[in-house]
């Protein structure tokens, strides 16, 4: 773009980052909010229902497996397809496109007669759920200031955790009464009819509609919703332009690489982590000689601390280096796990301890998920993010079989959570790579190099 043209144009980041904070940028993170809300609820849905199952098919766990995971590949899959997409046709329709394909795919699960076709309904339910997220990140993160960029983002990402405690809320007053096939159904009219309500409401990417085309009207008339344009402004810009090649080659060249590869490395470990202490903490808690009402209490330390940890995080990137900020983090999720391992013995200290690893290592991870967003230029940030998730859901597919390994392989309570601590570690480390000398700011019209 020339000079001239530049100087009838307005950056649109540094246009957000000059005004303050409108009711229409709060509309888009609460839209999302809800959206990450119902994806958490739908996600932790098979969970609550898997006893449920187990009685009404009368079969095993090893029968039960395939019904479990198949929404976890779904969810990496949907992932994996969702960003480069979202970079090339817009975040807004596939957004929209993820939504109704989860809402669809749920409310069939609810009519499935056998454990295949529920399989295969969960598994394309999955791909909605993947895509949706990492969309939901992507679009509140690129209608944020910077100054308060990572808080909005872990604030919207909390959905996904209240969404899934909700969901244990709800299916266990309509289990009892309406079967688990009415717990699928919620999960399925629910986004359905959301849907109408973002098609309406929600506005596409005013980056990615500026990329596209800096005189598009649409972007525009978005940018006017957040403050006064300066008179003779014709239209908007960004300042990350890439030139050239797939958002996939882009994440993947020269100046990103190894920013993408630490962060797949901290996604894969912290998740890794997250999905093994959701599976097995009950397990091993009850294993301890705790009750079934002390072991539910403590798993649900997990969840609260990670909320918590998200928001105060969030905070914290804000004011301070963020990668500093999760770094220290993930090593005091480290130290966390190391004392459930030596307090669980002492049911005070081994709650505290619980909650302070999900205040880290959760915490963290929503945080990486705001680093992931404005690490990407604008052209290729949906992909960043969604594959950043989609290796991440290949860790928490690791963490799941992996935690059953460990169990079996009749490790002390001690060394497992010592064992343990090396993901958080490794997860410190690349966050910590990535800090080192982060990419610089990529100026307009550049390329990348392979």
């Amino acid at each position: 773009m020339s000079s001239t043209d530049k100087n009838n144009t307005v950056d649109v980041q540094a246009f957000i980052d000059s005004q303050p904070v409108t009711r229409f940028q709060w509309r888009v993170l609460l839209l999302c909010f809800l959206v990450t809300a119902i994806d958490g609820l739908d996600t932790a849905a098979i969970g609550f229902i898997a006893p449920a199952l187990r009685e009404h098919w009368q079969i095993g766990a090893p029968e039960l497996g395939p019904v479990l995971g198949a929404a976890l590949v779904g969810l990496m899959l949907g992932a994996f397809m969702a960003g480069p997409l979202a970079d090339r046709f817009g975040r807004k329709r596939v957004l929209l496109l993820s939504v109704a394909c989860f809402g669809v795919f749920s409310l069939a699960a609810a009519f499935a007669q056998d454990l295949h076709s529920l399989a295969l309904l969960r598994l394309l339910t999955g791909l909605g759920l993947g895509g949706a997220m990492p969309n939901a990140i992507t679009l509140t993160s690129e209608y944020c200031p910077q100054r308060r960029r990572s808080l909005m983002v872990t604030g919207m990402f909390c959905g996904f955790t209240l969404g899934s405690a909700l969901g244990g809320v709800v299916a266990a007053q309509l289990l009892p009464v309406f079967g688990w096939r009415s717990v699928l159904a919620l999960g399925g009219v629910l986004p359905l009819a959301l849907l109408p309500v973002l098609w309406f409401a929600l506005p596409e990417s005013v980056r990615f509609l500026a990329r596209r085309n800096p005189a598009d009207c649409k972007a525009l008339a978005i940018v006017r919703r957040i403050g006064v344009l300066p008179v003779g402004c014709q239209g908007v810009r960004i300042d990350d332009a890439v030139e050239g090649h797939s958002p996939v080659r882009q994440i993947l060249a020269a100046p990103l690489r190894r920013g993408t590869l630490a962060l797949w490395l901290a996604f894969f470990m912290s998740l890794l982590i997250i999905y093994g202490m959701t599976n097995w903490l009950p397990l091993l808690v009850r294993d301890t000689g705790l009750s079934l009402s002390q072991a539910a209490l403590i798993s649900a330390l997990f969840q609260i601390g990670g909320t918590l940890g998200a928001l105060c995080l969030g905070a914290a990137m804000d004011r301070f280096e963020p990668h500093s900020v999760l770094m220290l983090a993930l090593l005091g999720g480290a130290a966390c796990l190391f004392a459930i391992g030596q307090c669980h013995g002492d049911y005070v200290l081994l709650g505290l301890s619980v909650a302070g690893m999900g205040f880290c290592i959760s915490g963290s991870q929503v945080g990486a998920n705001a680093l992931a967003a404005a690490f990407y230029p604008t052209s290729s940030r949906a992909t960043g993010v969604s594959w950043a998730h989609g290796v991440g859901r290949v860790g928490s597919v690791c963490g799941t079989f992996g935690g059953a390994l460990l169990m079996d392989a009749g490790l002390s309570f001690e060394l497992l959570f010592s064992v343990l601590m090396l993901p958080a570690v490794l997860a410190a480390a690349a966050i910590f790579l990535k800090g080192v000398r982060p990419a610089p700011a990529l100026p307009a019209n550049t390329h990348l190099m392979p």
